[in-house]
């Protein structure tokens, strides 16, 4: 009889155990996010890590419609027109937002973010390259050792998705 009530507790605590992760997994599902832009959905988004190594396959002039999930290293702090993201290996994408038509807000660094958009490899110029340090509110001295064109990987997002 005993051997009978401890299987039977030890199947009821296995059981809550189970019920306890699968509460956690739906939390992680149920996670709430702000949408910028277009409605996407964070359905099959690419890991940094896979984003960044499609950003090594791409060449000047190529574009990759694609959507990946990573976390916000600095937003624009004059009104949130663009945004860095992390791609790991010290690699980061500049964002933009399609047609400027939405902007991010500024409070969101280091926040869960998935983007739907466009990547591709571009130079930037030495003044728009002083212009966003301008814009991250960057020392003078800061800006003015800004003296060469940069290979950038960017992003043109049409939709955005910020954990909140």
């Amino acid at each position: 009889m005993k051997s009978k009530i401890i299987a039977l507790f030890g199947l009821v605590i296995f059981a809550s155990c189970n019920q306890k992760k699968e509460a956690v997994q739906e939390n992680e599902i149920k996670k709430e996010f702000a949408v910028f832009g277009d409605s996407i959905s964070k359905d099959n988004a690419l890991t940094a890590a896979q984003m960044l190594a499609k950003y090594q396959k791409l060449k000047k002039g190529d574009t990759l419609a694609v959507k990946f999930t990573t976390k916000i290293n600095e937003i624009c702090q004059n009104k949130g027109c663009w945004m860095t993201l992390d791609l790991g290996q010290n690699q980061q994408a500049f964002v933009k937002f399609k047609d400027y038509g939405f902007f991010v807000p500024m409070n969101a660094q280091n926040r869960e973010v998935v983007v739907e958009g466009k990547a591709f490899i571009e130079e930037t110029p030495v003044n728009e390259l002083k212009h966003y340090a301008e814009d991250e509110g960057k020392s003078k001295a800061a800006i003015d050792s800004i003296t060469a064109p940069k290979k950038e990987l960017k992003f043109l997002a049409h939709g955005v998705l910020i954990a909140k």
